[in-house]
This record gives C-alpha cells, sequence and structure tokens, in this order.
C-alpha cells in the first residue's frame, strides 16, 4: 500500500507557478521611440505604433503594454519583467535571447515570433493567436498556454519545466530535441505534433489524446497501420 502511494505521489505532475502581476499606478510613455539598452519603468504603452523600432537590450519594469503593434519591432535581449501585455499584435517581433519573468501576454495576435534562446519564467499567455513562434533553445519554466491557438510553434531544443497547456489548440508542433519535466498536455483542446513525438519523456496527456496520437508514435518507431 505504502509503495503504490509513494508511486501515485512520483507520477503527479507538479504545476506551474503562476504570476502575480500587480501594477503600480503607471505615467503615460511620452510617444517617443524606443531605445536600444533603454529603461523604461512604471510606465503605460497604449494603442502605440512601435513598429520598426529598436528596443535591443531594454528593460522594461513594471510596465503595461496595450493595443501596441511591434511589427518588426526588435526587442533582442530585452527584460521584461513585472509586466501586462494586452492586445499585443505583430508579425516579425524579435524578442531573441529576451528574458520574460512574472508577465502576462494577454489575447495577442502574433506572427512570426522569434524567440529562440529566451527564458520564460512564471509567464501565462492568455487567448489570442501566435502563429510559428520560434522557441528553439528557449528555457521555459512555469509557463501557461491558456485558451490560445499556436500554430506550428517551434519548441526545438527548448527546456520545458512546469508548463501547462489549458484549453489551448497546439498545432503542428515541432518539438524535436526537447527536455520536458512535468508538462501538462492533457486540457489542451487539440495538440497536433508534426515532429518529436519521440521527446514527450517528462510530458502527460490524456487517454484520448494517447487514442488520437497513436498514429504519430507508430510513425515513429516505424510501425505502419494497416487494415487486415
Amino acid at each position: 500500500m505504502a509503495a503504490k502511494q509513494g508511486a501515485a505521489r512520483a507520477a503527479k505532475v507538479r504545476q506551474a507557478r503562476r504570476p502575480e502581476v500587480r501594477l503600480p499606478p503607471l505615467t503615460p510613455f511620452d510617444g517617443g521611440a524606443l531605445e536600444p539598452d533603454g529603461d523604461y519603468d512604471g510606465l503605460s504603452f497604449r494603442d502605440l505604433d512601435l513598429a520598426g523600432q529598436e528596443g535591443r537590450g531594454a528593460r522594461f519594469l513594471d510596465c503595461a503594454l496595450d493595443g501596441c503593434a511591434l511589427d518588426e519591432t526588435s526587442l533582442t535581449n530585452a527584460r521584461v519583467i513585472d509586466s501586462l501585455l494586452t492586445g499585443t499584435r505583430g508579425v516579425g517581433t524579435s524578442l531573441a535571447g529576451a528574458s520574460l519573468r512574472d508577465v502576462e501576454l494577454v489575447d495577442a495576435r502574433l506572427g512570426g515570433v522569434q524567440m529562440h534562446g529566451a527564458v520564460l519564467e512564471r509567464v501565462v499567455i492568455r487567448g489570442g493567436k501566435i502563429d510559428y513562434l520560434n522557441l528553439r533553445a528557449a528555457q521555459l519554466k512555469d509557463v501557461v498556454f491558456e485558451g490560445c491557438v499556436l500554430v506550428e510553434p517551434d519548441f526545438g531544443g527548448a527546456s520545458l519545466e512546469r508548463v501547462e497547456f489549458v484549453d489551448c489548440a497546439v498545432k503542428g508542433a515541432d518539438f524535436s530535441g526537447v527536455r520536458m519535466r512535468d508538462v501538462d498536455l492533457r486540457r489542451a483542446s487539440v495538440v497536433e505534433i508534426a515532429r518529436g513525438a519521440d521527446r514527450l519523456a517528462g510530458a502527460v496527456i490524456s487517454p484520448a489524446q494517447l487514442v488520437e496520437l497513436a498514429g504519430v508514435f507508430a510513425a515513429e518507431i516505424g510501425v505502419r497501420v494497416e487494415p487486415a
């Protein structure tokens, strides 16, 4: 009996720790252009067109970005801490090598976002749709994808620990070379894996998902499924 209880405890998936973003009274951003290595503290960016701007290495602390356009905006190696991003939209935004900690991204409409090598800790991505999200070699710890649509996300070579997919559609995901620990896919509404099904060790799926993914798993180990 004790052995069974121990096995049950060992099998339990640890839940992600969610961010608790409590913003102080914010000062409206003056509308100027972002600057490389800029320091933005306690600012509100509302309905601004930041397309094509250069914010490489910038730091955003206790900030709110609401309805901002980030087409081709460079935020490479930026740090985003204790911040809320709502209704963000854009194509080709670069957050490569960026660090996001205690961040909520809500109702985003993004495409081709470059987040390879980024570090995400205590991050919630809620609602919206992100196409071709590049998270190759990124580190995700305590991250929740909730009620959003991810089209062909690339997790190749990434590290995922305590990551949850809740009411989230994951379409055509690439998990090649990924490392997983306490990754919970059971509540995802859709799980489609294009590559890397053999790297799901450390993840948990539901019985229904196992049936849906049976063909993918068979293909990974070279088993043909044909009628008799």
